[in-house]
């Protein structure tokens, strides 16, 4: 079975991305797993895992409307990384995944 989503730049750059998300939220504190840890988690895999799903989808319209989502979680997760910084939760990973 292929895997489209494999030669895609960008998944691979947001795989990346999960793997450093997932390092920096483990020097979260303990109360924020349920909140703020698990919420830029989801974020984080969402980006890949759409670009995944659009990729092995068969038209434009559809490649593009994932392609959407991912763009969301993106910035979902940068308001997410905006807060853990104001409420002084990053540390020098977070600060270098803005």
């Amino acid at each position: 079975m292929t895997r489209p989503h494999y030669n895609l730049e960008a998944w691979k750059l947001a795989m990346t991305l999960v793997k450093n998300v997932y390092q920096a939220t483990r020097t979260f504190p303990q109360e924020e797993i349920y909140g703020l840890t698990a919420q830029m988690r989801r974020a984080a895999v969402s980006v890949p895992s759409n670009l995944a799903e659009g990729a092995a989808r068969t038209g434009r319209r559809e490649f593009s409307q994932f392609l959407s989502v991912a763009k969301g979680s993106l910035s979902e997760l940068e308001t997410q990384l905006l807060i853990s910084a104001a409420e002084s939760l990053n540390n020098s990973i977070t600060q270098s995944l803005r």
